[in-house]
């Protein structure tokens, strides 16, 4: 038998290396910048207001940036999530546009109301009181900075999204050639094609141990790595064997041969432990029909 110890070892990728640190990147990542803006930004108001001669203390305009930034950051998690529901990419912006022309406006609603709030609350443990008025003219004043807050925003978790799917992987199915018939019926794949860094390769549909709604994308799970495909969980589950693939939640796909246990809840649903120790939920919709099969 062949010494397992004398097998060479394989060099973690990129994503492999990065993505232990990736949530503390991330929320590091957004803290820094939202305290960065509020430091340059209380500078800048100050500075704006001694050359001018206005009688306002040194503190007022740090108050001003700092509740203005603490409640951006605070939204940062809402304007993910809206993100992810709402994607912007080149064959969906314009479908995608107004929604996100709608959400600029609720995010600069909620930016106003709590940073005013804020600044209220200083004021008054100072003895003073914050006047924004006419609300009107101050928040379509407000609004149209919060609008270029907005687009930056976005874009820069877009522009993320984008290189974290060059690091990760990004699937599709493998259509047929322009000069060639397909290896196999397009309308039943038996694998995906995977773009990463440059290269490309292919993944049997087999070795697919779960799939999992992400936005506009389907994550790939195969062998504790992720590739987003560009699909509906609808879409691909019409594609993929149903004697092979089951769905068990409207968020999840899963491979039968991957379950190692079902575990039934008192609610009415399951917890599915996969082989590879990872659990996903079932929904009591879907375990009736899980049943006979696994």
């Amino acid at each position: 038998m062949p010494d397992s110890s004398l097998r060479p070892t394989v060099a973690p990728t990129a994503w492999e290396r990065y993505r232990p640190w990736r949530r503390a990147f991330e929320a590091g990542f957004w803290i820094a910048l939202y305290a960065i803006n509020a430091v340059a930004g209380s500078l800048t108001s100050l500075m704006d207001v001694r050359r001018v001669g206005l009688d306002f203390a040194a503190w007022q305009p740090a108050v001003w940036e700092t509740s203005s930034n603490v409640v951006a950051l605070a939204l940062v998690p809402a304007l993910v999530w809206f993100t992810r529901r709402v994607p912007l990419h080149l064959d969906t912006w314009r479908r995608a546009l107004p929604m996100h022309l709608v959400g600029s406006l609720a995010w600069s609603v909620l930016h106003v109301g709590g940073m005013v709030a804020l600044r209220e609350l200083v004021y008054a443990s100072q003895g003073m009181d914050y006047d924004f008025s006419p609300w009107l003219r101050e928040f379509g004043y407000e609004y149209l900075k919060d609008a270029r807050s907005y687009a930056s925003v976005v874009a820069l978790m877009e522009g993320y999204r984008f290189l974290v799917r060059r690091l990760q992987g990004e699937a599709s199915l493998l259509a047929a050639s322009d000069d060639a018939p397909p290896a196999e019926p397009v309308d039943r794949p038996e694998r995906f094609l995977v773009r990463m860094l440059g290269r490309e390769f292919l993944i049997n549909v087999a070795d697919v141990e779960s799939l999992q709604a992400s936005g506009n994308y389907v994550n790939l799970h195969v062998h504790g790595r992720d590739y987003p495909l560009r699909a509906t969980m609808a879409g691909i589950e019409a594609r993929l064997d149903p004697a092979r693939f089951r769905r068990v939640h409207r968020g999840w796909i899963v491979n039968l041969d991957a379950i190692a246990e079902i575990e039934p809840l008192e609610s009415g649903d399951a917890r599915i432990d996969l082989r590879d120790g990872r659990r996903i939920p079932c929904s009591r919709r879907y375990r009736d029909a899980l049943r006979p099969a696994a």
